[in-house]
C-alpha cells in the first residue's frame, strides 16, 4: 500500500480487481478500520494518503459493498464466488439470521462447496464440527448439518453448491445486512442497516423496522444524531431517529445510506446529485456518491462476452483446515513470536507446521505454506490480527477475526 499512498482510491481498487481478474467490480470496497476502531469505506476519488489516519503498514480488506439485488444473476462465476465468501463470513459473524432450518442448509452448501461429496473413509463421525459456521451452534445442529450433506447434495459441484448457498441466502431477511450499531430515542440497542432492498432496524435479533428505497425521501444526521424521512402508504409521512456512539460513526452511517440509497434507487447514474449532511441554515457535510447504479452495473454484465476466468483459489484446491488446526498453527508462531525468532525462522516452523497438519497427499501443499508465510509475515506484518484474514482468504476456515 505504501508505494501507492499518494495515489487515488480509485487506483489501488483497480488494481486489485485487475489482480483478480473480475470486471463485476462495481459490488464491491475497501474497507479499513482507523486507530478509533471506526470502520471506513475507501473513496476512491480521494487519495490514500488524505485518508488514512494510521501509521503504515496500512491494513485494507476487499468486501462486498453492495450486494447483488439476485447474486444467483451476477454474469460471472468469480464474482459469484467472492460474494460467496463474503456471505459465508457474513454468517459466521452473526449478520445472516435465520431460522435453524436455513442455517443447517446453509451450512451443508458451504460443506459441499469446500470438501465435495461425503466420503464415509475420509470423513469419521463428527467431522462437520472441526468447521465454525456461525457464532455458536448445537451439536444437533451439527449433526444435522452432516445428514444433509451425507443424503441430498451427493453429486453437486462445488459451484452448484455456492450458486445454492447464495439462492437460500438472498430469501432472508438479513441478506445484505452491514449493521451500524446505534441507539433509539428511548436508549434501546439497535442495528441500523441498509440493504439491497430498502432500510432496515434490526433489535434483539429482530427486524423492527423496513422501509423500502422508493420510501425513503431523505437522510441528515447532525453530530451523533441519525433521521430518516419517509413517505409510507397514503402519503404517510415518518421520520426514525437514532443516535451512533459517536459523531464519526453517524457519519460513517449517513455516508453509507446515501451511496447505497444512489445504487439501488437510481435509474442512472447522471441522476447522482451531491447531498448535505444537515438542514439548509446549518453548517453540515457534503457528499456525493461517485459510482455506476445497479441498473447500470447490471446492463453492463449483460455485455461480458469473454471466456469465464480460471478461479483461483486455494479454498478449491486443498481440503479445508479444520478450526484446531488453525489453532494449532496459531500457537506454533506466537510461541515462535514470543521466543523472539527472526522473519525467516518463524517462516520455516509454520510451513513444517503446514505440511504436518495437511492432508499428505495435497499436491498444492508448498504452494498454501508460501502463500500463507507471505500473508502473515508481509501483509501482516507479522501481527497476529491478521491471523483471521488469512484464514478466510486462504484456506476458508470461517475464523475471520478482523474487525473490518
Amino acid at each position: 500500500i505504501l508505494e501507492f499512498r499518494d495515489a487515488k482510491g480509485q487506483y489501488l481498487f483497480d488494481l486489485i480487481c485487475h489482480h483478480l481478474n473480475l470486471l463485476e467490480k462495481d459490488y464491491f470496497g475497501i474497507r479499513y478500520v482507523d486507530p478509533d476502531k471506526q470502520r471506513h469505506w475507501l473513496e476512491f476519488t480521494k487519495s490514500i494518503s488524505k485518508q488514512m489516519k494510521s501509521q503504515p503498514p496500512f491494513i485494507m480488506c476487499l468486501r462486498v459493498k453492495f450486494y447483488p439485488p439476485d447474486p444467483a444473476a451476477l454474469k460471472e462465476e468469480i464474482t459469484r464466488y467472492l460474494v460467496f465468501l463474503q456471505i459465508k463470513r457474513d454468517l459466521y459473524h452473526g449478520r445472516l439470521l435465520c431460522k435453524t432450518s436455513d442455517a443447517a442448509m446453509l451450512a451443508a452448501y458451504i460443506l459441499q462447496a469446500e470438501i465435495g461429496d461425503y466420503d464415509p473413509g475420509k470423513h469419521p463421525e463428527g467431522y462437520s464440527s472441526k468447521f465454525q459456521f456461525f457464532p455458536k451452534h448445537s451439536e444437533k445442529l451439527e449433526r444435522r448439518i452432516a445428514d444433509i450433506h451425507k443424503t441430498e447434495l451427493i453429486g453437486q459441484t462445488p459451484e452448484t453448491a455456492e450458486l445454492k448457498f447464495l439462492q437460500k441466502a438472498q430469501m432472508l431477511e438479513t441478506y445484505g445486512v452491514d449493521p451500524h450499531p446505534c441507539k433509539d430515542v428511548s436508549g434501546n440497542p439497535a442495528f441500523l442497516a441498509f440493504t439491497p432492498f430498502g432500510f432496515v432496524v434490526l433489535q434483539g435479533n429482530k427486524r423492527v423496522h423496513f422501509l423500502k428505497w422508493n420510501e425513503v425521501t431523505k437522510l441528515k444526521f447532525e453530530g451523533k444524531t441519525f433521521h430518516i424521512y419517509a413517505n409510507q402508504k397514503e402519503d404517510k409521512k415518518i421520520i426514525l431517529t437514532y443516535f451512533a456512539p459517536t459523531p464519526e460513526a453517524c457519519k460513517h452511517l449517513w455516508k453509507c445510506g446515501v451511496e447505497n440509497q444512489a445504487f439501488y434507487k437510481l435509474e442512472k447514474s447522471s441522476q447522482v446529485r451531491t447531498v448535505s449532511s444537515s438542514n439548509l441554515f446549518f453548517k453540515g457535510s457534503r457528499f456525493r456518491y461517485s459510482g455506476r447504479v445497479a441498473k447500470e452495473v447490471m446492463e453492463q454484465s449483460a455485455k461480458i462476452k469473454r471466456e469465464p476466468p480460471e478461479i483461483h483459489s486455494v479454498v478449491k484446491s486443498l481440503v479445508t483446515i479444520s478450526k484446531l488446526c488453525c489453532e494449532e498453527l496459531l500457537s506454533v508462531v506466537r510461541s515462535a513470536q514470543r521466543a523472539g525468532e527472526d522473519k525467516s525462522t518463524i517462516l520455516h516452523v509454520l510451513t513444517v507446521s503446514l505440511q504436518r497438519v495437511l492432508i499428505p497427499s495435497s499436491e498444492n501443499r508448498q504452494d498454501l505454506s508460501r502463500h500463507l508465510s507471505h500473508w502473515l509475515l508481509e501483509e501482516g506484518g507479522g501481527e497476529m490480527p491478521g491471523w483471521g484474514r488469512i484464514c478466510h482468504h486462504c484456506l476458508g476456515c470461517l475464523l475471520c477475526r478482523l474487525p473490518a
